[in-house]
């Protein structure tokens, strides 16, 4: 999970909220909460609507958000100024967790903040405008670079900074890399960041998905994908298999990094590869590790969350209804040098 400090209210009350592509609702962990469950967790930071001065209740609205894990959370809504990376937006509808499920409760962050577009949004009885909508509605970032950029980084980059820009993108981080943007039409009617991705790769082979589309979700730990992709590639790992105990995709711990398949999916018509370090997420069981791209079941759309965004530079064009990517620079030479 990647969480970024958000200041909320005046004065400004800071949270970690986990910036989320594939929703639309910023909601917070607030004193409306049960008692018994702001007891048993200390560490979150918790909003206290009536220590804002800005703070406005909207009445007779609620919300109500259910994910793709099963987790879910509700509560009531008001406005207030959000200050997102010295970004301060005015007026944003904020979200008042009252009910939360124990995933939530048992996480590290205090909340998330919704970057996908606000058709999707659940507040009733009308929904409300995301925080990047509003930036947008009140000149916040520049007519000509009406986006969002992620730079996500993993575990092991010590030395590197995960982060997200509004407004601009980061052109040293574009430059290093050595090649331009590579561009792609999103479909937003259906609220997410989704565009065409129709085929993928396995150590060089090409597997046609023929009217195949993913989705680009931060808010996603792992890549699911069809099972046939899949198939393909675990069956290019040693000793990989299906584990019905585990529901999932898992092979030998001590696989080789050079004995993994090389493999990348489609962005619109260009390829991206993954990092063969994220093609393993966690332990399994004894010996085996829980791969990071897993079977997206019966959804038809492919959830291309961290393990495959950690490999590039990804940008989020609201303004023109594109997705950008760039191959990390680190990656392009590792793959010249196989």
């Amino acid at each position: 999970m990647y969480l970024a400090t958000v200041g909320i209210g005046t004065p400004a009350q800071n949270l970690k909220l986990d910036f989320d592509t594939g929703s639309a609702d910023l909601w917070v962990w607030s004193n409306k909460l049960p008692s018994t469950l702001l007891s048993e967790n200390k560490t979150h930071a918790i909003f206290d609507s009536s220590k804002s001065s800005t703070f406005k209740t909207l009445e007779g609205e609620s919300w109500q958000i259910s994910y793709g894990d099963g987790s879910s959370a509700s509560g009531s809504v008001g406005t207030d100024d959000v200050n997102i990376g010295g970004v301060v937006v005015k007026n944003q509808a904020v979200e008042l967790a009252e009910k939360m499920s124990t995933t939530f409760a048992q996480g590290e962050g205090d909340g998330l903040l919704g970057l996908a577009f606000s058709n999707i949004n659940t507040v009733q009885p009308k929904s409300v405008k995301t925080p990047v909508e509003n930036m947008i509605l009140q000149d916040d970032i520049p007519k000509s670079a009406e986006l969002f950029t992620a730079k996500l980084d993993t575990w092991r980059d010590t030395d590197d900074e995960s982060f997200y820009t509004f407004g601009f993108i980061d052109q040293d981080l574009v430059k290093t890399a050595g090649e331009e943007v590579y561009y792609t039409p999103v479909d937003n009617s259906q609220g997410f960041w989704l565009f065409n991705s129709t085929s993928a790769t396995v150590n060089g082979k090409t597997i046609n998905r023929s009217g195949n589309t993913a989705i680009a979700d931060t808010g996603t730990t792992l890549a699911l994908v069809d099972d046939d992709t899949c198939e393909a590639i675990y069956s290019a790992i040693d000793g990989a298999y299906y584990d019905q105990e585990v529901q999932g995709w898992i092979y030998p711990t001590d696989t080789a990094q050079d004995k993994l398949p090389t493999v990348s999916f489609a962005v619109g018509e260009k390829q991206f590869v993954v990092q063969k370090e994220d093609l393993a997420f966690s332990e399994a069981k004894t010996g085996y590790v829980y791969g990071g791209i897993q079977s997206r079941g019966d959804m038809t759309m492919d959830i291309l969350g961290d393990t495959f965004l950690k490999s590039i530079y990804a940008i989020f064009d609201v303004g023109n209804l594109r997705f950008g990517a760039v191959q990390r620079e680190e990656l392009r030479q590792s793959l010249k040098s196989e």
